[in-house]
Protein backbone atom coordinates (compact mmCIF):
# COMPACT_ATOMS: atom_id res chain seq x y z
CA UNK A 1 0.00 0.00 0.00
CA UNK A 2 1.38 3.37 -0.87
CA UNK A 3 1.52 6.24 1.44
CA UNK A 4 -1.91 8.59 1.44
CA UNK A 5 0.58 11.72 2.36
CA UNK A 6 2.81 13.62 0.15
CA UNK A 7 6.42 15.92 1.58
CA UNK A 8 4.55 18.68 0.10
CA UNK A 9 1.25 17.71 2.72
CA UNK A 10 3.33 18.08 5.93
CA UNK A 11 5.35 21.20 4.79
CA UNK A 12 1.80 22.72 3.93
CA UNK A 13 0.89 22.18 7.55
CA UNK A 14 3.93 23.79 8.36
CA UNK A 15 3.72 26.78 6.18
CA UNK A 16 0.06 27.35 7.51
CA UNK A 17 1.27 26.97 11.15
CA UNK A 18 3.39 30.01 10.39
CA UNK A 19 0.84 32.36 7.88
CA UNK A 20 -3.31 30.73 8.02
CA UNK A 21 -3.59 29.97 4.22
CA UNK A 22 -7.06 31.93 4.49
CA UNK A 23 -7.28 34.18 1.04
CA UNK A 24 -8.02 33.26 -2.19
CA UNK A 25 -11.45 31.23 -1.01
CA UNK A 26 -14.27 31.75 0.64
CA UNK A 27 -13.04 31.41 4.66
CA UNK A 28 -15.55 32.82 7.29
CA UNK A 29 -14.60 33.62 10.79
CA UNK A 30 -16.34 31.40 12.89
CA UNK A 31 -15.67 32.43 16.27
CA UNK A 32 -12.48 33.64 18.12
CA UNK A 33 -12.20 33.14 21.89
CA UNK A 34 -9.92 32.45 24.41
CA UNK A 35 -6.82 32.71 22.00
CA UNK A 36 -8.35 30.49 19.68
CA UNK A 37 -9.89 31.23 15.91
CA UNK A 38 -12.22 29.08 13.92
CA UNK A 39 -12.68 29.24 10.45
CA UNK A 40 -15.08 27.70 7.78
CA UNK A 41 -15.45 26.95 4.66
CA UNK A 42 -18.97 25.20 2.55
CA UNK A 43 -18.08 22.01 0.80
CA UNK A 44 -20.39 22.80 -2.47
CA UNK A 45 -20.61 19.18 -2.98
CA UNK A 46 -21.10 17.66 0.58
CA UNK A 47 -22.84 21.11 2.01
CA UNK A 48 -21.14 20.74 4.68
CA UNK A 49 -18.13 22.84 6.09
CA UNK A 50 -14.18 22.29 6.53
CA UNK A 51 -12.34 23.48 9.11
CA UNK A 52 -9.45 25.46 9.93
CA UNK A 53 -8.64 26.79 13.82
CA UNK A 54 -5.82 28.09 14.96
CA UNK A 55 -4.96 28.75 18.87
CA UNK A 56 -2.44 28.95 21.35
CA UNK A 57 -2.88 26.60 24.41
CA UNK A 58 -0.41 27.84 26.92
CA UNK A 59 -0.20 24.70 29.36
CA UNK A 60 0.95 22.04 27.67
CA UNK A 61 4.40 21.91 25.75
CA UNK A 62 4.46 20.92 22.14
CA UNK A 63 6.12 17.28 22.77
CA UNK A 64 4.15 16.45 25.14
CA UNK A 65 0.96 17.44 23.17
CA UNK A 66 1.95 15.18 20.47
CA UNK A 67 2.40 12.25 21.98
CA UNK A 68 -0.71 12.23 24.25
CA UNK A 69 -2.74 12.85 21.05
CA UNK A 70 -1.05 10.19 19.19
CA UNK A 71 -1.46 8.03 22.12
CA UNK A 72 -4.82 5.34 21.68
CA UNK A 73 -4.38 3.75 24.70
CA UNK A 74 -4.12 6.92 26.82
CA UNK A 75 -7.04 8.54 25.24
CA UNK A 76 -9.81 5.35 26.14
CA UNK A 77 -8.89 7.62 29.33
CA UNK A 78 -9.51 10.79 28.85
CA UNK A 79 -11.58 11.06 25.72
CA UNK A 80 -15.56 10.09 26.81
CA UNK A 81 -16.71 9.74 23.21
CA UNK A 82 -14.60 6.54 22.31
CA UNK A 83 -16.50 3.32 22.28
CA UNK A 84 -13.57 1.28 20.92
CA UNK A 85 -10.09 2.21 18.85
CA UNK A 86 -6.92 0.57 17.84
CA UNK A 87 -4.27 -0.11 15.16
CA UNK A 88 -3.78 -2.77 12.77
CA UNK A 89 -1.20 -3.55 10.57
CA UNK A 90 -2.57 -3.94 6.79
CA UNK A 91 0.17 -3.92 3.93
CA UNK A 92 3.05 -2.23 5.48
CA UNK A 93 0.70 0.64 6.75
CA UNK A 94 -0.68 1.26 9.95
CA UNK A 95 -4.12 1.09 10.17
CA UNK A 96 -6.71 3.29 12.89
CA UNK A 97 -10.10 1.96 13.87
CA UNK A 98 -12.10 4.10 15.71
CA UNK A 99 -15.79 3.94 16.94
CA UNK A 100 -17.40 6.91 18.34
CA UNK A 101 -20.50 7.77 20.82
CA UNK A 102 -23.25 9.09 19.44
CA UNK A 103 -26.45 10.17 21.80
CA UNK A 104 -29.57 8.40 21.62
CA UNK A 105 -31.06 8.21 19.17
CA UNK A 106 -28.61 8.76 16.54
CA UNK A 107 -26.02 5.43 15.81
CA UNK A 108 -23.13 5.08 16.41
CA UNK A 109 -20.24 6.65 13.66
CA UNK A 110 -17.16 4.42 13.29
CA UNK A 111 -13.61 5.75 11.11
CA UNK A 112 -11.67 4.06 9.41
CA UNK A 113 -8.22 6.07 8.55
CA UNK A 114 -4.41 6.25 8.24
CA UNK A 115 -2.31 8.60 10.48
CA UNK A 116 1.17 9.55 10.16
CA UNK A 117 3.16 11.52 12.28
CA UNK A 118 6.31 13.66 11.52
CA UNK A 119 8.79 15.83 13.26
CA UNK A 120 10.60 18.38 11.14
CA UNK A 121 12.74 21.15 11.74
CA UNK A 122 12.20 23.77 9.77
CA UNK A 123 14.22 26.99 9.43
CA UNK A 124 15.01 26.26 13.43
CA UNK A 125 11.25 25.95 13.91
CA UNK A 126 10.89 22.44 15.53
CA UNK A 127 7.27 21.57 14.76
CA UNK A 128 4.93 17.96 15.17
CA UNK A 129 2.82 17.60 12.26
CA UNK A 130 -0.12 14.43 12.14
CA UNK A 131 -1.98 14.08 9.17
CA UNK A 132 -4.89 11.75 9.13
CA UNK A 133 -7.32 10.72 5.97
CA UNK A 134 -10.03 8.19 5.65
CA UNK A 135 -9.64 4.84 3.53
CA UNK A 136 -11.45 1.40 2.63
CA UNK A 137 -10.12 -1.61 3.22
CA UNK A 138 -12.05 -4.92 3.50
CA UNK A 139 -10.36 -6.16 6.78
CA UNK A 140 -12.72 -3.45 8.36
CA UNK A 141 -15.93 -4.18 8.04
CA UNK A 142 -18.54 -1.96 8.63
CA UNK A 143 -20.88 -2.92 11.74
CA UNK A 144 -24.36 -3.60 12.02
CA UNK A 145 -26.13 -0.75 13.75
CA UNK A 146 -23.13 1.54 13.40
CA UNK A 147 -22.55 4.30 10.13
CA UNK A 148 -19.18 4.43 8.85
CA UNK A 149 -17.74 8.04 8.33
CA UNK A 150 -15.88 7.18 4.78
CA UNK A 151 -15.00 11.17 4.85
CA UNK A 152 -12.75 12.29 6.87
CA UNK A 153 -9.57 14.69 6.98
CA UNK A 154 -7.70 16.13 9.48
CA UNK A 155 -4.16 17.67 9.48
CA UNK A 156 -2.38 19.28 12.58
CA UNK A 157 0.74 21.10 13.23
CA UNK A 158 2.06 21.90 16.86
CA UNK A 159 4.96 24.06 17.39
CA UNK A 160 6.23 26.06 20.72
CA UNK A 161 4.43 29.37 21.18
CA UNK A 162 7.99 31.22 22.54
CA UNK A 163 7.23 30.25 26.18
CA UNK A 164 5.70 27.45 27.63
CA UNK A 165 2.73 26.65 25.70
CA UNK A 166 1.94 25.01 22.09
CA UNK A 167 0.75 26.91 19.20
CA UNK A 168 -1.84 24.87 16.92
CA UNK A 169 -3.01 24.61 13.76
CA UNK A 170 -5.94 21.74 12.89
CA UNK A 171 -7.71 21.46 9.73
CA UNK A 172 -10.83 19.11 9.91
CA UNK A 173 -13.75 17.53 7.90
CA UNK A 174 -15.60 14.92 8.20
CA UNK A 175 -19.13 13.77 6.79
CA UNK A 176 -21.14 11.84 9.58
CA UNK A 177 -23.33 10.69 7.37
CA UNK A 178 -26.48 8.68 7.87
CA UNK A 179 -30.04 10.47 8.44
CA UNK A 180 -29.07 13.97 10.03
CA UNK A 181 -29.40 16.97 7.15
CA UNK A 182 -26.66 18.61 6.62
CA UNK A 183 -28.20 22.11 8.03
CA UNK A 184 -28.57 20.22 11.13
CA UNK A 185 -24.84 19.07 11.46
CA UNK A 186 -23.56 22.72 10.41
CA UNK A 187 -25.93 24.31 12.89
CA UNK A 188 -24.76 21.93 15.89
CA UNK A 189 -21.30 23.01 15.06
CA UNK A 190 -21.73 26.82 14.78
CA UNK A 191 -23.17 26.62 18.16
CA UNK A 192 -21.11 24.25 19.94
CA UNK A 193 -17.79 26.05 18.36
CA UNK A 194 -18.49 29.17 20.09
CA UNK A 195 -17.99 27.37 23.64
CA UNK A 196 -14.98 26.76 25.37
CA UNK A 197 -12.07 26.62 23.53
CA UNK A 198 -13.67 26.53 20.42
CA UNK A 199 -16.36 23.84 21.11
CA UNK A 200 -16.40 20.46 18.90
CA UNK A 201 -14.29 21.53 15.98
CA UNK A 202 -11.15 22.13 18.51
CA UNK A 203 -12.40 19.01 20.42
CA UNK A 204 -9.11 16.49 19.73
CA UNK A 205 -6.92 19.34 20.53
CA UNK A 206 -8.18 20.27 23.30
CA UNK A 207 -9.08 16.72 25.08
CA UNK A 208 -5.23 16.07 24.19
CA UNK A 209 -4.13 18.70 26.21
CA UNK A 210 -6.70 18.01 29.22
CA UNK A 211 -4.47 14.62 28.92
CA UNK A 212 -1.34 16.56 29.25
CA UNK A 213 -2.73 17.99 32.34
CA UNK A 214 -3.95 14.91 33.32
CA UNK A 215 -0.28 12.85 32.60
CA UNK A 216 1.38 16.27 34.16
CA UNK A 217 -0.33 15.66 37.63
CA UNK A 218 -0.03 11.69 37.61
CA UNK A 219 3.40 10.93 35.97
CA UNK A 220 6.24 11.75 37.40
CA UNK A 221 7.91 10.33 33.70
CA UNK A 222 6.04 13.10 32.09
CA UNK A 223 6.92 15.40 35.01
CA UNK A 224 10.73 14.59 34.83
CA UNK A 225 10.67 15.05 30.94
CA UNK A 226 9.18 18.44 30.73
CA UNK A 227 12.31 19.61 33.11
Amino acid sequence: MESCFSEEQFREVCAELQQPALAGADWQLLVETSGVSIYRLLDQQSGLYEYKVFGILKDCSPALLADVYMDLDYRKQWDQYVKEIYEKECNGETVTYWEMKYPFPMSNRDYVYIRQRRDLNVEGRKIHVVLAQSISLPQFPEKSGVIRVNQYKQSLGIESDGKEGSKVFMYHFDNPGGQIPSWLINWATKVRSRGRRGGRVFKNVDLARRGCQAEETHCPRCNEALL
